[in-house]
C-alpha cells in the first residue's frame, strides 16, 4: 500500500467512521521509517486542521456532489497544494495515482483537472464569507455553533485570536528525585532547545518534538510528558505532606504522578479509573515514574461509603468535550455537538455530587477540565455550589499566579491565546467545617 493510500485510509477512518486521530495514526505508522511516519502524520493532521476550508475550496472549484472517497482524495491533494511543501506537479500526479488505486479510475481526469485548476489559482483563492461566524468557521475550520458561543462570550476579535492559536507543542517535566535542573542539563547536552513555562517553573517546552518512548530518561522514569495547564491543575490542589489525596478519572496518570511529586512520598494517594484498559495505562504510568498509589477500577458516579469524608483533597478531572486541547487534536472539533456536551454535563454533575462526599470537613474539592465551555465549567461549579450549601469557593491565591486570578480567586479558565497554555479550567471549593 502506498504512503498516500495509507494517509487516505487513515483520514477516511477519522472523518467517516469516527476513529480517534492519534490512535488511528499509531496503527498506520507501525513499521514505517521515521521520515515516512512523520510525513504521514503531518498530512493527516494538516488536512484535519483545515478541513472546512478545504471543503470550501472544493465547493468553489469542483462541480457536483463529491462521493466520500473522491472527496477524501481531493482533501489530501488540496491540503498538499495549499498548506504543505509538496511540489504542485507531485501533489496532482500522486492524487491521480491514488484515485486509481482506490478503484475510481474513471474519475482520474476529473481529479487531475480540479487540482490543477486550484494549483493555478493558488494566489487568487476564493473570497471568504463576509458574515463573521461563517468566515471564522471556514477560515479556521472550527464548528459554527462553537464559534458562535465563543464570539458571544469573548467578542469576534478575541474569538479569532483563540481560533488561530496553535497548540504549545511537547512539554516535559522531571519526576523526583530527578530535578528540573538536571532535566535542563540533559536537554542542553542533547542540543534540544526549550523554554521554561510561564506559570510553572517545572514545565519545559521543547521547540521541536522528540520520540519520547525511545528516550532513556523517559524509560527510566526520570521525565514525563505533561502540559503546563495540566500541571496548574495539580498546583491548585495545594497538596502537602501526609495528606490523603484522591485523583478521580486518573488515567493516564500524569496528574497523579505530579501530585505525588508535589506532596512528597508520605502523602496517601488514591487513583481511580473506570475502564480496564485505562486502569492498566494508569498502573503502567505510575510504575514507570515510581509513584506509590492505591489504584482502583471505580465508577466515579457510584458512592463508596468507606471513603465518605476520608480525603483532604479530591481532584475531579472530569470527562469533557476536550475543546481546550482541540488545537493540537483537530478531530475533536468535528466530533462534538451541543447535544453531546449536554450528555457530558450530566455525567460531570453526577461525578461532582458523588465524589464531593469523599471530602473531609475543611478539605478541598478541585473540579477541572480541559475544555473552554461555560456549560461544562463555570455553570457546572456554580450550580454545584447552589445545590450544596456545605461547600464554598476556596481561594487559589498562593497556588496559582496572581495574574491568572484577575477575575476570580477560586476559579480560572486558561485560554491559549492569552495564557500560552492549553484551555484547561480549574475551580477550588472547600467543604465547610
Amino acid at each position: 500500500m502506498s504512503l498516500r493510500r495509507l494517509a487516505f485510509e487513515t483520514l477516511m477512518d477519522i472523518t467517516e467512521r469516527g476513529a480517534y486521530a492519534n490512535l488511528r495514526l499509531k496503527t498506520a505508522q507501525a513499521g514505517l521509517p521515521v521520515r515516512d511516519a512523520k510525513w504521514l502524520a503531518a498530512l493527516v493532521y494538516e488536512t484535519l486542521d483545515h478541513l472546512y476550508y478545504l471543503d470550501y475550496v472544493l465547493v468553489f472549484y469542483a462541480r457536483g456532489r463529491l462521493q466520500a472517497p473522491v472527496r477524501g482524495v481531493l482533501r489530501l491533494g488540496v491540503c498538499e497544494l495549499l498548506f504543505m511543501r509538496t511540489p504542485q506537479s507531485a501533489a496532482c500526479d500522486e492524487s491521480v495515482k491514488l484515485v486509481k488505486e482506490i478503484g475510481k479510475q474513471k474519475l482520474a481526469g476529473y481529479v487531475n483537472g480540479v487540482l490543477r485548476t486550484i494549483a493555478r489559482e493558488k494566489d487568487n483563492p476564493p473570497p471568504l464569507p463576509e458574515e463573521p461566524i461563517e468566515r471564522l468557521r471556514v477560515q479556521y475550520s472550527w464548528p459554527g455553533w462553537l464559534i458562535e458561543q465563543w464570539v458571544d462570550r469573548f467578542g469576534v476579535e478575541q474569538a479569532e485570536l483563540l481560533l488561530r492559536t496553535h497548540a504549545p507543542g511537547m512539554q516535559l517535566r522531571a519526576q523526583p528525585p530527578f530535578t528540573t535542573k538536571e532535566l535542563k542539563q540533559a536537554l542542553e547536552n542533547r542540543g534540544l532547545d526549550y523554554i521554561q513555562g510561564k506559570w510553572m517553573p517545572d514545565c519545559l517546552r521543547l521547540n521541536e518534538g522528540i520520540n519520547i518512548a525511545e528516550e532513556a530518561l523517559f524509560v527510566e522514569g526520570k521525565l514525563t510528558v505533561q502540559s503546563e495547564g495540566s500541571m496548574l491543575v495539580c498546583a491548585a490542589c495545594k497538596v502537602g505532606p501526609k495528606m490523603r489525596v484522591l485523583d478521580v478519572c486518573a488515567a493516564p496518570g500524569g496528574k497523579s504522578a505530579y501530585l505525588y511529586a508535589l506532596g512528597g512520598e508520605d502523602i496517601e494517594l488514591h487513583s481511580w479509573e473506570l475502564h480496564p484498559h485505562r486502569k492498566a495505562l494508569l498502573d503502567k504510568t505510575l510504575a514507570r515514574l515510581n509513584v506509590s498509589a492505591q489504584t482502583k477500577m471505580q465508577d466515579a458516579t457510584v458512592l463508596q461509603e468507606e471513603y465518605r469524608g476520608y480525603f483532604d483533597v479530591v481532584l475531579l478531572d472530569v470527562p469533557c468535550s476536550g475543546l481546550g486541547v482541540a488545537a493540537g487534536k483537530p478531530d475533536i472539533r468535528y466530533q462534538k455537538s451541543p447535544e453531546a456536551i449536554e450528555d457530558l454535563v450530566k455525567i460531570q454533575r453526577n461525578i461532582l455530587d458523588t465524589c464531593c462526599e469523599y471530602v473531609r470537613p475543611g478539605g478541598a474539592l478541585i473540579y477541572a477540565s480541559c475544555t473552554i465551555s461555560e456549560r461544562e465549567n463555570e455553570q457546572q461549579v456554580n450550580e454545584f455550589l447552589s445545590r450544596r450549601a456545605d461547600f464554598a469557593p476556596d481561594d487559589l491565591s498562593g497556588a496559582l499566579h496572581d495574574e491568572l486570578l484577575e477575575k476570580e480567586n477560586w476559579q480560572v479558565q486558561l485560554l491559549p491565546h492569552l495564557h500560552g497554555t492549553e484551555g484547561f479550567f480549574v475551580a477550588r471549593m472547600k467543604k465547610k467545617l
